[in-house]
């Protein structure tokens, strides 16, 4: 890296923007540059309180020289081709989730950054914290033995005018899916992050409880490459929301999750006096978009400008992101054919 200091700007100021501020702004090795929003009021608005500059049109951030990387906070249907461009005009990018909202948009945004020899980072913020970390370095160092199940539950909550409060929300065209595509697909990264990748999945979806296109409920049965199987649970129809619950199950003993933090852990040859370890109090989102804290995402623009450091892909990659937007989409399909669906397929 040969800059000193490294610019960002920010396209989309909605719920997520300021949580990419506060990284930015945490980073000695950052500087926050401009924003750019379709609505002039909340652009100049939110601009005006970090004295930078905005553009309602971001192709007139992207064409700044003094910003090198760009985080994209727009609707999921946007990722992509944001992506494209800011690669295009040669700026690394940090997307929040989903990369894409199916797999010609995925694709096409890792391989544009891909031509363009820029790093791209994607949103996963999670798998960035302690606790997390922990957990997949144990099942790494096989603490836990042969993996036999794991299972992730997100039940949360998202009231009709939550949906009704923006037309893009809950549709197929801008969402690209419901409860797992959007609240859901965290724990699912999380799931596929420790237990390997999945071979077949059987899913029920429905829209049960909301005036959406997509679904507010569903429920998948994984078997995983490795032998293990599996289940995911996703709702955004139950009141008032659970927090999200990760449980890992090997010949060795188990670790149970709930938020961010350890429930359980109980491993053959272990203290069962080990005190259970707490990463933070903070919610996951589980009735309000915005209760996640702050954390992950200052972790997320450390470990980009690292990577940039270091000369290394960023330690959530396009192709990492690209792991749960695919299991996703095969779950929709079969729920759509009532069949069990082959990843890869």
């Amino acid at each position: 890296m040969g800059k000193a200091r490294l610019g960002f700007g920010i396209i989309g100021c909605g719920t997520i923007a300021p949580f990419h501020v506060n990284g930015i702004m945490k980073n000695k090795d950052a500087d926050l540059v401009a924003v750019s929003d379709v609505r002039e009021d909340k652009t100049k608005e939110f601009a005006g309180k970090y004295g930078i500059d905005w553009y309602t049109d971001f192709h007139q951030l992207l064409r700044r020289n003094d910003i090198d990387i760009v985080s994209i906070c727009t609707p999921s249907s946007m990722h992509a081709d944001m992506t494209v461009a800011a690669a295009k005009a040669g700026k690394h990018v940090i997307v929040e989730k989903p990369l894409g909202i199916n797999l010609e948009q995925t694709d096409r945004a890792i391989k544009a950054c891909q031509k363009a020899g820029v790093k791209l980072a994607v949103a996963f913020q999670l798998r960035l914290e302690g606790t997390f970390k922990g957990v997949k370095r144990a099942i790494d160092e096989g603490v836990l033995g042969n993996l036999i199940l794991g299972d992730t539950y997100i039940k949360s909550y998202r009231s009709q005018e939550y949906y009704d409060s923006a037309d893009w929300k809950g549709t197929w065209e801008f969402d690209g899916g419901g409860a797992l595509m959007n609240q859901g697909i965290h724990g699912i990264d999380l799931l596929l992050w420790m237990m390997g990748p999945v071979d077949t999945v059987y899913a029920y979806t429905g829209t049960l409880a909301r005036n959406i296109q997509v679904e507010d409920t569903a429920v998948a049965v994984l078997t995983f490459k490795n032998g293990a199987f599996g289940v995911i649970e996703g709702t955004t129809s139950v009141y008032p929301g659970l927090e999200p619950r990760l449980e890992i199950h090997g010949t060795k003993g188990t670790v149970v999750m709930v938020g961010n933090n350890i429930e359980r852990r109980e491993i053959i040859g272990e203290e069962k006096e080990k005190p259970i370890y707490k990463e933070s109090s903070v919610g996951r989102g589980v009735a309000e978009p915005t209760d996640i804290g702050m954390e992950g995402h200052r972790l997320l623009i450390e470990d980009m400008i690292e990577a940039m450091k270091e000369n290394r892909s960023p330690a959530i990659n396009g192709s990492e992101g690209r792991k749960a937007v695919e299991l996703i989409l095969a779950i929709y399909r079969s729920a759509r054919t009532n069949k069990a669906v082959k990843l890869g397929t």
